[in-house]
């Protein structure tokens, strides 16, 4: 999942269609499978089979990078087309898997009647990441402090 930039409506229905074709025949460039690829004005979601070969970062910042470069070069927009820093993701199993696929299909669906896995669509002020200053100076820190998690191992899964 990644949204867009500002989490601004850009994905409209214009633009929908070639947005994901344009990602789907990517990832094919890169030998991921996409089983399912959905979204709302704001983000996609994406159930797709990465290759061992290829990092998810890697994938990911292809796909943004090339589609956000394509929308924008096609022209028709009134506007810039951008995607936020950043991206989620999680690992499913074969199991998991129709029905990660099942509620990416049904996204306009679960916005429409606010019936969304919060777990999945969570998103705060901080989803533009850190910015990018390049190394920092010094010495690493001994401990690096994150915030708590919010999945709970003992409670119900996303999927």
């Amino acid at each position: 999942m990644w949204a867009t930039k500002n989490r601004e409506h850009l994905i409209v229905p214009t633009i929908e269609a070639r947005l994901y074709a344009y990602i789907v025949n990517k990832a094919a460039e890169l030998g991921v499978y996409v089983y399912a690829i959905k979204g709302w004005y704001d983000h996609i979601h994406l159930v797709v089979s990465i290759p061992p070969k290829h990092a998810v970062a890697y994938v990911v910042k292809r796909l943004k990078g090339a589609s956000s470069h394509d929308l924008n070069q096609a022209g028709g927009l009134d506007y810039q087309f951008a995607w936020q820093r950043g991206y989620g993701a999680l690992s499913l199993g074969e199991r998991q898997r129709p029905k990660a696929e099942a509620y990416v299909e049904n996204q306009k669906k679960h916005h429409e009647q606010q019936t969304m896995n919060a777990w999945l669509e969570r998103y705060a002020e901080f989803d533009e990441g850190p910015d990018d200053v390049g190394i920092m100076p010094g010495p690493v820190p001994l401990v690096l402090h994150e915030q708590s998690v919010v999945y709970d191992a003992w409670g119900e899964p996303p999927f």
